[in-house]
């Protein structure tokens, strides 16, 4: 498959190659593992890991996969190349075009192994990588290029956050994932740029692209993330419903299984609504964020409203090794489920 992108600019797809080439040249700025940094190249190459490649070959010599991999588009010298376990055929590209540049961005996306950065992670295995190669057709500056880096990552963390994916390590807010990787290319063509950040005109377009192409590309190579249910979310967040269950049943008088916890949320789906709103409030209880006119209030801990309950100053629960807000949502729920004929 080849496509046009901007003059002597094309994107190719080959089994495991996904690739834009320019006969005169592109410049780049890049993350990539192979010849990364600031460059002046003719291709870039996004590797897809073929299914079964040995882990132990590819940390021991990505070089060889790499290699290989190029020559099938007779690629042997100016260029550089990210590479991913995510199916490059499941690419997405997006293309905005203005009176004084063009911009088009080719993501491929997979977020099994989601982090948040900053955190302590310990990494057993690599799945999944977020690669964009993000195409100027202008003259950006060396700084604009740098710019439009930050600006392209910092779409990529918004539309994980759209999608609530969380980090496997710890369940907050994902990032990103472990092996992300990010290109600028600029043709180096018509009016001179040097601006690209999330306010200026090309960081506008190269955010709006950069957002749409890792949203598709990762529903794409992972349906899953339009599609999660409520315990799905809550398992994500290091809650899933046998811990739920195993510390809501240290309440006397409350007794519960995960199989028995399920079909209250089935029964009542209010009561999942109500449950994940409290996760987000944990979520904002752990860093210090309480909304201000929630703090010292015992309502706060009371969701479970609509089952009649009494809201007025709770006990504690210390035993219940939960969040807050989970922990006062969850019990109120299961002991109107149990009261309730």
């Amino acid at each position: 498959m080849e496509q046009q992108l901007a003059e002597d600019v094309k994107l190719i797809l080959k089994d495991n190659v996904l690739a834009i080439t320019s006969q005169s040249g592109l410049a780049t700025v890049s993350s990539a593992i192979f010849n990364g940094g600031c460059k002046e190249i003719r291709a870039v190459l996004n590797v897809g890991v073929p299914t079964g490649y040995s882990d132990r070959s590819l940390h021991l010599d990505p070089l060889e996969l790499i290699t290989t991999s190029a020559a099938k588009l007779g690629i042997t010298q100016h260029y550089l190349a990210m590479v991913t376990a995510a199916n490059v055929q499941n690419y997405s590209l997006v293309t905005n075009r203005t009176d004084s540049f063009n911009v088009s961005v080719i993501a491929t996306a997979g977020c099994s192994h989601g982090e948040s950065s900053g955190e302590e992670m310990g990494v057993s295995e690599i799945t999944g990588t977020i690669n964009i190669i993000v195409l100027i057709d202008a003259y950006p500056t060396a700084s604009c290029m740098v710019a439009a880096l930050i600006t392209a990552t910092e779409a990529k963390s918004a539309a994980l956050r759209d999608f609530d994916v969380r980090s496997r390590y710890t369940g907050d807010s994902a990032t990103g994932s472990i092996t992300d990787s990010v290109t600028i290319a600029s043709t180096g063509r018509g009016k001179t740029v040097t601006l690209a950040g999330p306010a200026s005109k090309v960081g506008k377009v190269v955010a709006y692209c950069v957002r749409r192409a890792v949203t598709e590309a990762l529903l794409k190579q992972e349906p899953v993330w339009g599609m999660r249910s409520v315990v799905d979310r809550l398992r994500e967040r290091d809650l899933p419903l046998e811990k739920l269950a195993a510390e809501v049943s240290k309440v006397e008088g409350l007794n519960a299984d995960s199989n028995g916890l399920a079909e209250i949320l089935k029964k009542y789906p209010a009561a999942s609504s109500l449950l994940l709103a409290a996760a987000k409030l944990d979520d904002d209880y752990k860093k210090s964020l309480v909304p201000t006119d929630l703090v010292g209030m015992d309502v706060w801990k009371c969701f479970g409203v609509d089952f009649k309950l009494d809201c007025g100053k709770l006990p504690s629960f210390d035993a219940v090794d939960l969040p807050p807000f989970v922990k006062h949502t969850l019990i109120n729920i299961v002991k109107a489920a149990v009261s309730r004929p």
